[in-house]
């Protein structure tokens, strides 16, 4: 019974073990009940049995949920500790594996800037989950400084050719076999001898007295052409351009192409600068026949075969429709040039 009372619970510091028993029944009052012997004690009533009875079971219960919840609080503070370390031991992993992936891409990408390819071929180490988002942006980050190097090594002058040629990859990659990204892309191509030796010679006066008139800086493009007078098509919407809008032709549904209402060809010539488009005779000494500011110009359909057809749409809806031909060589596809031009331009 000694866990009914405060004096001897769990042990009691009183001189005898018999101290400590008279002390226990004095607490609860039973003094007068109870007679002491020497080794035992004698009680006179069973309510005094049955009352420390009682007390003893109540008092069970309270220690039972005490060691309990000491117990619990051991427990958890166990797992406590076990989690703690085992976020320690993780953040650490963390934190090599981070590193390890950042000193692997330096390792690797060291002396990118000396390589030929500036490390393209070089393959990227595995990232850590945690750093997927990260390794994104650090290969946006290299591609990003490897097109500059690259950019750098281009000569300023071949530069324009180069946008020029990005810019019809974009629009029409996937629409059009031969786009001519392989060739240098010459742009005035009326003033190469292999394309008309014979009346080449005359263009040129031509192209200074209208630069003369008409004050343009640069020239986008000349070439020879057939006017195409009577067709019958059908465009289709793929996109627009900066102020272009491109489209495409189906080759089957253009009909009449390169000849007149009277079935004869009729040669011609385009000459764009960035301020006009002209048309031009080149049987006449490249007489200008059409004079088109190029803020007319709303849009531009091509056809995806093999055929060179091109149709200039206009804010009047006065449409020119033409086709691209070159001599030497005569399969020399020139309809990604003219777009690429354009669409850099109108950029």
């Amino acid at each position: 019974y000694k866990m009914i009372s405060e004096f001897t619970w769990p042990n009691h510091d009183l001189p005898s073990d018999k101290d400590a028993v008279k002390k226990l029944i004095e607490c609860h009052g039973f003094q007068h009940d109870v007679a002491y012997g020497k080794t035992k004690i004698f009680i006179r009533t069973p309510r005094t049995l049955f009352t420390l009875e009682d007390l003893h079971a109540k008092m069970l219960v309270r220690i039972v949920l005490f060691l309990q919840k000491v117990w619990r609080g051991t427990l958890a503070r166990l797992r406590y500790k076990r989690t703690k370390a085992a976020l320690t031991i993780l953040k650490y992993y963390r934190r090599y594996k981070v590193k390890a992936y950042i000193h692997e891409v330096a390792r690797r990408f060291h002396n990118v800037r000396l390589m030929k390819d500036y490390g393209k071929h070089v393959q990227w180490p595995t990232p850590p989950k945690v750093l997927r988002r990260f390794e994104e942006a650090l290969q946006t980050i290299y591609h990003r400084w490897r097109a500059g190097e690259l950019l750098r090594s281009v000569p300023p002058e071949v530069l324009p050719q180069l946008r020029a040629k990005v810019a019809a990859m974009e629009v029409l990659k996937g629409h059009r076999a031969d786009i001519g990204l392989q060739r240098a892309w010459e742009g005035n191509y009326i003033t190469l001898k292999p394309d008309n030796p014979q009346t080449t010679g005359s263009f040129v006066p031509v192209a200074n007295e209208l630069k003369r008139k008409d004050k343009y800086m640069n020239v986008l493009f000349s070439c020879h052409v057939r006017k195409v007078t009577s067709m019958c098509m059908v465009c289709r919407h793929t996109g627009w351009v900066g102020k272009l809008l491109v489209v495409k032709v189906k080759p089957w549904e253009a009909k009449g192409e390169e000849v007149n209402r009277f079935n004869k060809v009729e040669d011609r010539a385009i000459f764009i600068t960035d301020r006009h488009l002209y048309k031009m005779d080149p049987m006449k000494q490249y007489k200008v026949m059409k004079t088109i500011p190029l803020y007319n110009l709303i849009g531009l359909s091509v056809s995806n075969g093999k055929d060179q057809l091109v149709v200039f749409h206009m804010k009047d809806n006065k449409d020119l429709i033409v086709c691209l031909f070159s001599k030497e060589p005569s399969n020399d596809s020139r309809i990604g040039e003219l777009v690429g031009v354009l669409a850099h331009h109108f950029k």
